[in-house]
């Protein structure tokens, strides 16, 4: 198993007996990820193991497992209060668990990892609300957003070279704001800030991509766009897309969890669980 330690300028990920050598046989605590490799041998991107958070007793989850493999677009659907947020929380490490395991691959304990070192890993999420930046134009966003070495030496002398203005000009393409590359943010639609913030995720060149309701607001059109667009990025990436909208969920549904109570009530296919009793009672209503 790989864990992180530091060194003087940055950290590093080392195999145990590596570690206890270079830290006199005690680990460090947390540090930045520099290693990519993540082993997906086995098929899958993530594994969530008998996760439990309480809140003052309240369990928001509850014994939860589930595994996303990879290249997967997985759709999390649930009532209010059914934990989909608070699982999204403890995969990018916001919301430390009480109890359970969370693994990227079969290498990273994603438990002992911090926010920033899980997204370097290759984990983006994106919140209902879009968050870019506004007085910044659509390149500059997505510029600002690349995968790149961002400490402060490195960045005073760093420019762009031809193979990220080419991943920029892919990027805009893809999200269908190429028109609109050299205007503000602030400008834009709700549906395009929205698409922004996926293309800004892209940057980063993620593995998973963790999306909260990402239709929400949007009008059928941008709707239908934002489907479309996921629907190419699945088998690239690894996509967990957590929505209500059942009419974008039927558009773009491989296979369905639904969660209830902070643990899996159902998964399968959409008319598997549009079928199932207690997701009915629970969350479709008839």
């Amino acid at each position: 198993m790989y864990q992180v330690v530091m060194d003087e300028d940055e950290a590093v990920l080392e195999a145990p007996e590596q570690q206890e050598s270079a830290a006199g046989g005690q680990s460090a605590s947390f540090g930045r990820v520099v290693s990519d490799e993540v082993d997906f041998s086995h098929g899958v991107a993530l594994y969530v193991d008998e996760v439990t958070v309480a809140f003052d007793g309240f369990r928001a989850l509850n014994a939860l497992s589930l595994t996303i493999d990879a290249g997967e677009l997985r759709c999390i659907i649930g009532p209010n209060g059914a934990g989909k947020t608070t699982m999204m929380d403890v995969i990018t490490g916001k919301t430390p668990p009480d109890a359970g395991r969370v693994f990227f691959g079969q290498t990273f304990d994603l438990l002992r990892l911090r926010e920033p070192d899980i997204a370097r890993l290759g984990i983006g999420r994106k919140f209902q609300k879009p968050t870019v930046f506004e007085a910044m134009t659509v390149f500059e966003n997505l510029e600002l957003a690349l995968a790149a070495d961002k400490r402060a030496r490195r960045s005073i002398a760093w420019r762009l070279d031809d193979a990220q203005r080419d991943r920029i000009a892919q990027t805009v393409e893809l999200i269908r704001l190429r028109e609109h590359a050299d205007r503000l943010a602030g400008e834009l639609s709700h549906g395009q800030k929205q698409w922004l913030e996926i293309g800004m995720l892209l940057a980063q060149e993620p593995v998973l991509l963790l999306l909260d309701e990402p239709v929400a607001g949007m009008t059928d059109e941008e709707t239908e766009r934002t489907a479309e667009l996921l629907l190419t990025l699945e088998g690239k990436h690894s996509l967990v897309v957590v929505e209500h909208d059942m009419a974008f969920i039927e558009r773009i549904a491989r296979k369905v969890t639904v969660l209830h109570e902070g643990s899996v009530l159902a998964e399968g296919s959409l008319a598997e669980v549009q079928a199932d009793e207690r997701v009915i009672e629970v969350y479709l209503g008839r």
